[in-house]
């Protein structure tokens, strides 16, 4: 499996390569030239680190199928305890896939518990003996899980860039607490949007390539512009539905929708991947908070639109305006139009807009659905799915229950629907122990006992080692 720049044809490359990059050279982002098919028959019985093994092995062909499948059951076994791609029924037709039983309560444990050991044997793959230097712009999720994934490996060094007071305090308090030589973290005076583009910027920048390369240092990155944290979120795609078919939810071939919480585009883009892959996945629903640029680019018919406010809401992880993982997605419904996708891409970083021709967008309209919410909405879906259901949910999860319902209800679409779940309650107790009507007292790690006391639901154990 070879992998192909966004924006420069002549610009192919290994897994391997793609992986320790990080990012095309001439900006792009790497893409599979292929996409391997989900034997769905097979792998329905396969437990979950089995299933990741074949789902990788598809698309990191020049990695031994033997590695992957130990580093697959090292990644996704004890620290997930027992509940790796878990899938939680709501009510009928509408399944959580629970995403936060790793070691820092995220979807990103997936990608950043299996992709360092992806990036060490690139290297090992290549030759490469030089340091890496992995640098990471986060909107909270991402950085403790990366912070986590590579604190300690020998020849890597990670640094961490996250918006001031643009987290949550648990989240900010994951990352101050990290240990690790090899790890750094800076609290950036801007948003997400402004991390995110510093990091680029600084991949871009021939002068600092150039003196890295004086001291033996390459760059890479752990966002999801790397192709290996994309590739582990397929798997748990294809996982929910080898769940809800064990399960009886659902017959072989019949479709599932799948609604996502996001910002970068990254998560739903494995969804969409997985789609590709053969897993019979109708509808892909975009869920976003207040900062509704992706909403707005579904509707409009293909016109994305950056300039406007930014929100800083309850679900911090998706306050971004710049959605990176798009440019993957134009890519490949274009037909590999590299030059369509250069010119957009200068077309928002010069003007912060670009429209996509109409039939691309056609072909983007039949799959994909947006929708978006507010924090009053938020807080209000958080309410009644406990009170309803008593099923505890955090404000990422919120909004996409919410964009779901209003999807259902405009549309009449009763197709099972797997609402990918992100993060713990417990990362986010401000706003949901507000959202249940409870006062809130005190900051931080106290939280974590208030939101317990209240609603039963345990503590995660790595956060409640936060209070030790």
């Amino acid at each position: 499996m070879q992998f192909q720049s966004t924006r420069d044809p002549n610009t192919i490359v290994s897994s391997s390569e793609a992986i320790l990059r990080g990012l095309a050279p001439d900006g792009g982002l790497f893409v599979p030239t292929a996409f391997p098919k989900a034997e769905l028959e097979d792998w329905k019985s396969l437990s979950y680190p089995e299933l990741a093994q074949k789902v990788l092995a598809g698309f990191l062909t020049d990695y031994d199928p033997a590695f992957l499948g130990e580093a697959a059951a090292a990644t996704y076994g004890d620290a997930f305890a027992g509940k790796a791609g878990y899938v939680q029924k709501v009510h009928d037709g509408l399944y959580s896939l629970e995403l936060w039983h790793g070691p820092t309560c995220a979807f990103k444990d997936y990608a950043l518990q299996l992709m360092p050991k992806l990036l060490v044997q690139a290297k090992k793959n290549l030759g490469r003996t030089e340091t890496t230097r992995i640098l990471v712009a986060t909107s909270g999720d991402t950085g403790k899980a990366a912070l986590a994934g590579y604190a300690g490996l020998p020849g890597i060094e990670i640094e961490v860039f996250y918006p001031d007071a643009g987290t949550s305090e648990i989240q900010r308090l994951q990352m101050a607490t990290q240990a690790g030589d090899n790890v750094s973290v800076y609290a950036v005076n801007g948003n997400f949007d402004d991390a995110q583009t510093g990091v680029k910027r600084v991949f871009g920048d021939a002068s600092v390539a150039e003196e890295l390369e004086k001291r033996n240092i390459c760059l890479s990155s752990a966002n999801s512009i790397n192709w290996g944290r994309l590739a582990p979120q397929i798997a748990y795609y294809v996982s929910a539905y080898c769940d809800m078919l064990n399960r009886g939810d659902i017959q072989m071939g019949d479709a599932i929708n799948v609604c996502v919480p996001t910002g970068n585009f990254g998560n739903i883009l494995a969804a969409y991947f997985a789609k590709q892959m053969g897993v019979p996945i109708a509808k892909l629903i975009c869920a976003s908070n207040e900062n509704n640029v992706l909403t707005d680019f579904f509707r409009s018919g293909g016109t994305y639109d950056r300039n406007r406010p930014f929100h800083t809401t309850i679900s911090p992880s998706m306050d971004i305006l710049i959605s990176s993982n798009l440019e993957r997605l134009l890519f490949l419904v274009s037909g590999y139009n590299d030059a369509m996708v250069a010119d957009l891409m200068k077309q928002l970083n010069e003007t912060g807009k670009y429209s996509v021709p109409a039939d691309v967008f056609e072909t983007i309209g039949n799959q994909f659905e947006g929708g978006f919410c507010d924090d009053a909405q938020t807080k209000q879906t958080i309410a009644q799915l406990f009170d309803e259901k008593k099923y505890l949910a955090d404000t990422h999860t919120a909004v996409a229950v919410k964009v779901y319902e209003d999807y259902r209800e405009r549309t009449g679409d009763t197709t099972p629907t797997v609402i990918a779940s992100t993060a713990s309650p417990f990362k986010f107790c401000q706003s949901v122990i507000s959202a249940l009507g409870g006062t809130v007292s005190g900051d931080g790690t106290e939280l974590l006992d208030q939101l317990h006391d209240m609603t039963g639901a345990p503590i995660p154990a790595p956060l409640a080692a936060l209070s030790g």
